[in-house]
């Protein structure tokens, strides 16, 4: 049903040599040729292990107990919002229909804030010990799996890789640290792969953010499910989509593309683009769109990363990461107010690039040692960062100046 690319040898992500090359990448001297290649599936998988690794939550919960910033005050603001009560209904259906912009919206809203509720739940769990939360998340992820059949119309592929990013968060913090019982685990791995996983894993033509969200689910499933050949399906289509969502110089003249797009020319090209003709390090496909939307693009090449890495393949030292530094820094100067020049989307850009720099900025600045000055002024003017309401939630907590 699915291809599946050719496995390569993997080396140790943590080796010296790897992370000054990594550093040399990061200082921008250093290309990688074989950046195009996906990294092959751990033989055996780390949990849980989708975007936030078990060290990384000890980490989070240390700083909380010991009320030490900004960790505590990320705890709080979870804690806080609506996505934490333990009064919460799910309201789960069988097909969950979403037109464009979620016009009509049946289910759309209630699918996504659940499956966000559900992640809420399982950090609360995992911080507090009270299960209480454990017992929450698992009712969230019950309902759903005893309903769900299909996603519908034009948005449900968007839709799909949305909820499906925030569901095996989750599950993978629930089945592997909760020392309660989840019954109906395998019910719920049934729904992501029948479910969530036909409707992302061949991909989008869409706008870019389309494909990077429904691959980040991709392979956040594939880690929950165990399975190797859906992870490299997701992890190729990932490569090849971030190459093609955010320039670097040394692509050419022209950004790279997806083959199945057909933008084989430069008019095409540009009006994919949003009309803009000049390409700079930095800038991606939906730029000229608004910011919003590139936000999106970003956070899934930021989370996909982070799962890669926890599983034993590190991308922030291939092209990834140098594509995903140099999109945060350029936006990250313009969303604190530079000044935009004319050959820039007109002169003008749509701010709003959301709670999305943590993840990114924690692994590049804090891990490798990359400077990153405007991005490490955007992330801490922002913190906490909260949640974006469809599949970014509290990265300040899990990921903010965490070296694990």
């Amino acid at each position: 049903m699915q291809d599946t690319p050719t496995r390569r040898r993997r080396t140790s992500p943590r080796s010296a040599l790897a992370l000054t090359a990594a550093a040399l990448l990061g200082a921008g001297l250093l290309s990688w040729p074989g950046a195009q290649r996906a990294e092959a599936a751990p033989t055996v998988f780390a949990h849980p292990g989708v975007t936030v690794s078990r060290a990384q939550l000890d980490l989070a919960r240390d700083r909380v107990l010991a009320g030490a910033q900004p960790w505590k005050s990320a705890y709080d603001q979870m804690m806080a919002s609506k996505y934490a009560s333990l009064s919460r209904t799910p309201q789960p259906r069988a097909v969950v229909e979403c037109g464009s912009y979620s016009n009509p919206n049946y289910g759309c809203t209630d699918e996504r804030e659940d499956a966000i509720a559900a992640y809420t739940d399982a950090l609360a769990w995992y911080i507090t010990r009270d299960e209480r939360y454990a017992k929450k998340a698992i009712e969230l992820m019950d309902a759903w799996s005893a309903v769900l059949q299909d996603h519908t119309n034009s948005n449900a592929p968007l839709q799909t890789g949305w909820a499906g990013s925030s569901w095996p968060k989750a599950a993978e913090i629930i089945k592997y640290t909760y020392t309660g019982t989840w019954a109906n685990s395998g019910r719920f791995a049934s729904m992501l792969r029948n479910v969530y996983l036909p409707e992302i894993i061949n991909g989008s033509n869409s706008n870019g953010n389309w494909e990077l969200s429904m691959m980040e689910a991709a392979v956040g499933i594939s880690v929950f499910l165990e399975d190797r050949a859906s992870y490299d399906t997701a992890m190729a289509k990932f490569r090849t989509r971030t190459a093609a969502y955010v320039y670097l110089a040394s692509d050419g003249d022209l950004p790279k593309t997806v083959p199945s797009q057909n933008l084989n020319t430069r008019d095409k090209i540009v009006a994919y683009w949003q009309g803009q003709s000049t390409f700079v390090t930095g800038l991606t496909q939906e730029t000229c769109r608004d910011f919003t939307h590139t936000g999106y693009g970003i956070s899934a090449i930021s989370h996909v990363a982070e799962t890669s890495r926890i599983q034993g393949q590190d991308l922030y030292g291939t092209d990834v990461g140098e594509r995903l530094r140099q999109a945060l820094g350029f936006h990250s100067k313009y969303e604190l107010g530079a000044a935009v020049p004319s050959w820039l989307c007109g002169g003008s850009v749509k701010r709003g690039l959301g709670p999305v720099t943590e993840v990114g900025y924690n692994a590049l600045h804090n891990r490798l040692g990359v400077a990153m000055t405007n991005t490490q002024a955007l992330t801490e003017q922002n913190r906490p960062a909260g949640s974006n309401n469809l599949f970014v939630a509290w990265e300040t907590l899990t990921h903010g100046d965490n070296p694990n």
